[in-house]
């Protein structure tokens, strides 16, 4: 098994050093320069957007939004975020905000993408569309979108959901004695995958409604404990961004082993946080019943802010405050449980127990929310969508009982092979956004609400959008 977790971590790096780290940063630039920087500038636009109603039986640009949210808002916020501190140091955080930034540019390119190609599922009324679908309808390579929906239900519906699971599993950890050794680890696996079931099998609407409560109730918690600890310590917070500056560009740690540096673990990270040009987010804000495909790829803005700047940021600066010995002999939510003990007191285990509950929960939901457009885009069956989810809840299952190694570096090469195929489509598809990005621009500039027509600039394709 040891053998096993070392060639997946080495094949991991591997990927990330020679092609990940280039094809991020690169198609983020490309991006930035395209929109002009403006990604930020986007986030009082996200917020009124937040509001708009849909037709009744549709999803809202609200629902849509925190059925992404769920997807991103998982674990890996918690886990993730204490792995990458002990893992590449303090400065991982730094180099986490600025691939949020740049990414959100390709997340926006992704999203108004899908919005553009989404269909209409005949069988149900709803929106669906994402990668898979943009890459058929606007590339014309179904092929590739059947390779891209293949890994994306690999990645999402077996490899994400059991890392979730994981990491809830090992919350239980400093909470039950000798948890390992007990029958515990199967009892909470076999309550935690029928709790999924119930609400995966009410359909992408009753995932929508759920995520819509929980999400934003979890991350408020969250958010108000880590303002706490902020507030008590708030006398050494400089000193904290100091620390995260100063390693950040520790160069002679970068050059002396860069698999393991601060840049690499805050990409690493900081994807599978935010998820931006991973094609995930576009599975959901393609669901969205909005009168414009840009309404819907600004909104994911603000949906990298929420996850990696306020929530990964508070994971971050909760360790850092509490002073607790970064060491990998304890990384990941056992070393969160001890940092927020540290300023709270013993019931400190308890909530982040409880917030990793939260957090997986809503992540393998919107997980399998995101992926059912895909299922469908390989097959448009009933029968073949359920007979697949129920094969994929064993990952659920399985994911609370196995290492946590393994599951993160399958997790790691799960999602960077999405990356590539996605980030190499949204750069071939640039004319076809910068055409919707620019309709939306110049009715926003004659103080219209943006609507959009796709047969104005003879987009095919593109029939939801088809106004004649």
């Amino acid at each position: 098994m040891e053998y096993i977790n070392v060639v997946l971590e080495s094949l991991s790096n591997q990927i990330y050093v020679y092609v990940i780290l280039w094809l991020l940063i690169a198609s983020g630039i490309y991006f930035s320069i395209k929109l002009k920087f403006s990604q930020i500038k986007m986030i009082p636009s996200a917020i009124s957007y937040m509001t708009e109603k849909s037709k009744k039986g549709n999803v809202s640009s609200f629902q849509a939004l925190m059925t992404c949210t769920a997807s991103k808002v998982g674990t890996a916020n918690i886990a993730g975020v204490a792995i990458a501190v002990v893992t590449g140091g303090p400065g991982a955080i730094f180099w986490m905000w600025i691939m949020a930034i740049i990414g959100s540019a390709s997340s926006v390119v992704e999203s108004t993408l899908a919005q553009m190609y989404k269909r209409k599922d005949p069988k149900t009324g709803l929106f669906i569309g994402g990668p898979a679908y943009y890459i058929k309808y606007a590339l014309g390579k179904k092929k590739i979108g059947i390779l891209f929906s293949c890994l994306f239900i690999f990645c999402y519906m077996f490899a994400f959901s059991a890392l979730h699971a994981n990491n809830m599993s090992t919350s239980f950890e400093t909470l039950i004695p000798d948890y390992w050794n007990t029958s515990w680890p199967l009892i909470i696996a076999f309550v935690f995958t029928t709790l999924i079931a119930f609400v995966v099998f009410g359909g992408i609407y009753r995932i929508s409604f759920v995520s819509s409560y929980l999400v934003p109730f979890m991350a408020t918690t969250y958010l108000l404990l880590g303002l706490y600890i902020l507030v008590t310590n708030f006398y050494r917070i400089p000193e904290i961004f100091v620390l995260i500056f100063k390693d950040a560009f520790d160069f002679k740690s970068i050059s002396g082993g860069f698999a393991g540096s601060v840049i690499l673990m805050g990409i690493k990270r900081g994807l599978l946080s935010n998820e931006a040009g991973m094609g995930s987010a576009p599975n959901s804000a393609a669901t969205a019943d909005t009168t414009h495909p840009m309404k819907q790829g600004i909104m994911q803005v603000l949906s990298v802010c929420i996850d990696t700047m306020l929530i990964c940021s508070t994971s971050a600066f909760i360790i850092l405050l509490s002073k607790t010995p970064l060491s990998t002999d304890m990384q990941g939510v056992p070393l969160m449980q001890t940092a927020v003990t540290s300023q709270v007191g013993g019931w400190g285990s308890y909530f982040i127990a409880c917030s990793v509950v939260c957090f997986a929960f809503s992540a393998i939901i919107g997980n399998f929310g995101i992926s059912e457009p895909n299922i469908l885009f390989i097959k448009n069956s009933a029968k073949f969508t359920t007979i697949l989810k129920a094969i994929c809840f064993s990952a659920v299952a399985l994911g609370c009982l196995i290492s946590p190694k393994i599951v993160w570096n399958i997790a790691d090469i799960a999602m960077a092979m999405l990356a590539i195929v996605n980030l190499i489509s949204i750069v071939c598809l640039t004319d076809k956004f910068m055409v919707c990005y620019k309709d939306y621009k110049k009715q926003k500039k004659a103080g219209l609400n943006p609507t959009f027509n796709s047969k104005d600039y003879n987009i095919k394709n593109a029939d939801c959008w088809d106004k004649t």
